[in-house]
């Protein structure tokens, strides 16, 4: 049994944290549960993994937590419409069979009859099929443009913070310039007031220092 793990985190393994996280929270699923997915794949502690998501990662994923959230709301007023849709398809169906199995008995063409509702049966099975194909690229599509989303919105939010720590040393900046500004007028005013000018003996005027 491989031992737990308590080196320091790297940035791909904060990365593959905030992912599993944040489609449980997207999927209905407990942090808690995502805690220990994590542990299994990383060989650390659930706790472990609370503790870094609690203290560090999620701070760096309040956006993407707040979509996951959104999400989740729209994956629940789905879910039981679709389930529905499907359970109509499948009684009408079962009906449209029980309809052909009674006019059976009386039609001369029953069996080609069925042939046909059973070819257009299949029809229809196979358009549902691609249709269900193609929903899961489509889902495949979403998973991989949330993933970019999640890192767009961690990048912006360090952006934002480096963006600001620049401002703030460049008002710094300023101020010392400002200073030395006028420490400058100061020395130049103190020097200009320590001279003195007196007449030579000639009638021309000569700078004295004081």
């Amino acid at each position: 049994m491989s031992s737990t793990r308590q080196d320091a985190w790297s940035p791909d393994e904060d990365l593959l944290l905030a992912e599993i996280v944040l489609r449980h929270i997207r999927e209905g699923g407990t942090q808690l549960q995502a805690f220990e997915e994590v542990g299994k794949q990383l060989t650390r502690t659930a706790a472990a993994c609370g503790f870094r998501w609690n203290s560090y990662v999620r701070k760096q994923y309040q956006s993407a937590i707040e979509l996951a959230k959104k999400q989740r709301k729209e994956m629940k007023l789905q879910s039981p419409e679709d389930e529905q849709n499907t359970n109509v398809v499948i009684e009408q169906a079962k009906s449209n069979i029980a309809t052909r199995e009674r006019d059976e008995e009386n039609s001369p063409f029953s069996f080609s009859a069925l042939m046909k509702f059973l070819q257009e049966l299949y029809r229809k099975a196979e358009l549902q099929t691609a249709i269900e194909e193609e929903r899961g690229h489509f889902l495949e599509r979403i998973k991989e443009l949330e993933k970019k989303t999640y890192y767009l919105a961690a990048e912006n939010e360090r952006l934002t913070k480096n963006l600001k720590a620049i401002e703030e040393d460049y008002r710094s900046l300023i101020e010392i310039m400002e200073r030395a500004r006028k420490m400058v007028v100061f020395q130049e005013e103190d020097r200009q007031q320590k001279v003195k000018f007196q007449m030579d003996k000639n009638g021309n005027l000569e700078r004295v220092e004081k």
